[in-house]
């Protein structure tokens, strides 16, 4: 029996001014350090690695789930991103979508368990603009990326709170912040204005950008932000790229540090690869970034929620490049 594709012309769309948010711009934290003493160790070690880095000009790369973006931390990362110590962000696209609901109207994150009951969930008329700019960027010029189009549209447009976004903070500071969508995985894919193929190129875009600069993370930082799926698996094809030509060319792509920061509770031996027989064998950024991909590096491992690491990070950089630790 042959499978007829669903007709998104049936779908009712909302007007966001009527959705109830869970996060707000109110509540995204100012820049302020936190007790140096409570710093843990992993991070204050990563961060005088990014000093370096930035001293030797290697590769600094923030990996990013949305769920970062929603504990308010935006702040953090962009003074980062201005001063040098984040050469480039990679995010989902769920991160796209919560900084550009931010940017609009300064709220952002539906409750699933609401909205889904009736069929509501994901269906905001404003939120689907995504796609809009994406499809006009894609006919425009086809060799750009989906975060540089989507921050470049929120910097130059009419977006009351652009002040946090982080793809407009990329636009404006020069800065790689990347995009890697899973087609079907986010609420604009269900839309009808939803282009498949624009999409996916300015995406693949963003994926050989973010390996030109994995190409250049010899001696550098690579950090992993709640992400499981997305982050490990992108750097490692982008490393695999990267390492490839690097051997032909007589270079290596090697001695970098790795950072993992998430609520998992990984045990004192997180640099070693878990058994299968365990559940954290099948938990990708332990065996792709603390592991698997270090050659002549060394991996970290911090436990916390994101609106403690992050602050946490950019104190530790503060720190570092102060001599102070």
């Amino acid at each position: 029996m042959k499978t007829v594709p669903f007709d998104r012309s049936r779908l009712t769309l909302l007007p966001l001014a009527g959705r109830c948010h869970d996060m707000t711009k109110e509540t995204i934290a100012p820049l302020a350090p936190v007790d140096p003493g409570a710093v843990p160790a992993p991070v204050l070690a990563v961060a005088r690695r990014m000093v370096a880095a930035k001293q030797t000009g290697a590769s600094i790369l923030f990996m990013m789930g949305a769920h970062v973006l929603r504990s308010g931390v935006q702040r953090f990362l962009t003074d980062l991103m201005a001063r040098g110590y984040i050469s480039a962000i990679a995010g989902n696209g769920a991160c796209a979508i919560h900084d550009f609901e931010l940017a609009l109207i300064g709220a952002t994150t539906e409750s699933v368990a609401e909205y889904i009951r009736d069929g509501r969930f994901g269906l905001w008329k404003e939120t689907g603009y995504v796609n809009d700019i994406v499809n006009q960027a894609f006919a425009t010029d086809p060799g750009q990326g989906f975060g540089e189009a989507l921050g470049r549209e929120i910097l130059n447009g009419d977006y009351p709170h652009k002040d946090v976004s982080l793809l407009a903070a990329g636009a404006r500071l020069g800065v790689h912040v990347g995009i890697h969508v899973a087609l079907g995985q986010d609420i604009v894919h269900q839309h009808e204005n939803f282009d498949p193929a624009a999409a996916a190129t300015l995406s693949y875009n963003d994926f050989l950008k973010f390996a030109a600069q994995v190409e250049n993370l010899e001696n550098g930082v690579v950090m992993n932000f709640g992400t499981a799926v997305m982050g490990p698996e992108v750097f490692l094809k982008a490393l695999a790229m990267a390492r490839n030509a690097a051997r032909s060319e007589g270079r290596t792509v090697e001695g970098f540090a790795s950072l993992v920061a998430d609520l998992r509770d990984l045990g004192p031996d997180y640099s070693q690869e878990p058994e299968k027989t365990r559940e954290n064998y099948y938990f990708r950024p332990q065996k792709t970034l603390l592991v698997r991909t270090l050659s002549g590096g060394e991996s970290f491992y911090v436990k916390g929620r994101h609106e403690n690491t992050v602050p946490a990070l950019w104190t530790a950089v503060n720190m570092a490049e102060a001599g102070e630790a």
